[in-house]
């Protein structure tokens, strides 16, 4: 039996997720579109399951729209928003995710914007400091901050980012896809204009996500094509992975307490163990923190070794995925964009470990025996 950590790349379907999906695969067909009653009967079910992710972030169905995922949603928060409001300049971070880097790159290419980098501390935190005083440069800015970094599992206070963005009237964006799920976010709290999730990170299906866009935000469709979202999104809905969608974060937000105390309990289980067997063993940024980091992602720093390059492989061998990547050591070698703006050693493995509640305490155990094999120390 393989052991899976990598639940920062995908989860598995939860089982009560898929059952909720199934009539929608089978029996309950209609196109939502349809004004008969086999069109009606699918529309309904698609309002209801927009109703309970409203109510779950405490917002207003009409502020959700579903998408195929999180980079679609991410490139229609900042994209459109450019577009729509005409706005000159963008903010991010060199760590952000690429449906956010590549977006705003190419617009910069196209001449659209100015794009400006926050500053970065040595593991990887927002400099707030550094952020104000590009906001007060430009009349408007957009802000596109994610909450939890995908590869060291850093979190951002985006509770004091929107503050900002208030005080000088930026539009702000955050890429919630690795957090949603695990952490409660209060629409009527946070002061963000456009926010993303996707189904599959918090166990429910792929290729369906959501747009959460403020009432107030008013901004023009990305794909053209069709009534459907409210003219916001052609194209016919993804009903099945709308069923889903909500059936997952309902179920997460059901249990989210129990799930974040087991999973951190996992973390800080490998945590423990690899620094009492692996000599000289770090983790990037801040993932160790448990106050500041996402509960589920650990990116472990191994030591210098010319096995390092066959690190994931040695582990798939032996039964265990979970996902890597160096820093960039040559022109050849692109390695993570993340771990080469926070400079780390490139001759050094790293390791991404996620974790999800399917984990177990074992599986633990077993992979920090592994790690300890490949570095040839007695666990």
């Amino acid at each position: 039996m393989r052991i899976y950590l990598d639940n920062a790349a995908t989860t598995p379907v939860d089982e009560q997720v898929f059952e909720a999906m199934k009539p929608y695969l089978t029996n309950v067909f209609g196109n939502p579109s349809s004004i008969h009653t086999h069109g009606r009967e699918v529309k309904a079910a698609i309002e209801k399951s927009r109703k309970t992710i409203a109510d779950l972030l405490n917002a207003t169905p009409s502020e959700i729209f579903f998408t195929s995922g999180g980079t679609e949603a991410d490139n229609t928060a900042i994209r459109c928003s450019v577009e729509t409001l005409g706005i000159k300049h963008c903010i991010t971070s060199r760590i952000e995710h690429h449906a956010v880097m590549h977006t705003m790159e190419r617009l910069q290419q196209l001449g659209k914007i100015k794009l400006s980098y926050v500053n970065l501390s040595e593991d990887g935190h927002i400099d707030y400091d550094h952020l104000e005083a590009l906001l007060k440069k430009e009349n408007k800015s957009l802000v596109s901050l994610m909450h939890a970094n995908n590869e060291i599992a850093n979190l951002t206070d985006i509770n004091k980012i929107g503050e900002l963005c208030q005080e000088y009237g930026a539009v702000f964006h955050s890429d919630t896809v690795q957090s949603m799920g695990h952490y409660v976010h209060d629409m009527q709290q946070l002061k963000i204009h456009c926010m993303v999730g996707s189904a599959h990170k918090f166990h429910g299906p792929k290729g369906i996500g959501f747009l959460y866009v403020n009432h107030d935000h008013k901004i023009d469709p990305f794909i053209h094509g069709g009534a459907q979202e409210r003219n916001m999104r052609g194209g016919t809905e993804n009903v099945s992975g709308i069923i889903g969608l909500a059936k997952a974060l309902e179920m997460a937000y059901e249990n989210m307490e129990a799930h974040h105390n087991y999973i951190q309990s996992l973390k800080t289980r490998m945590i423990t163990s690899l620094q009492e067997v692996i000599p000289d063993v770090g983790f990037n940024g801040d993932c160790a923190n448990p106050d500041k980091s996402l509960y589920t992602v650990l990116n472990v720093c191994l030591p210098e070794s010319d096995d390092n390059e066959m690190l994931l492989f040695n582990l798939d061998i032996n039964k265990i995925s979970a996902s890597g990547g160096s820093a960039c050591s040559s022109g050849s070698n692109v390695g993570s964009h993340v771990l080469s703006a926070l400079k780390t050693d490139p001759k050094r493995g790293a390791i991404r470990f996620s974790f999800s509640k399917f984990n177990t305490a074992e599986e633990i155990d077993y992979t920090v025996e592994k790690l300890a094999e490949f570095y040839k120390v007695k666990v």
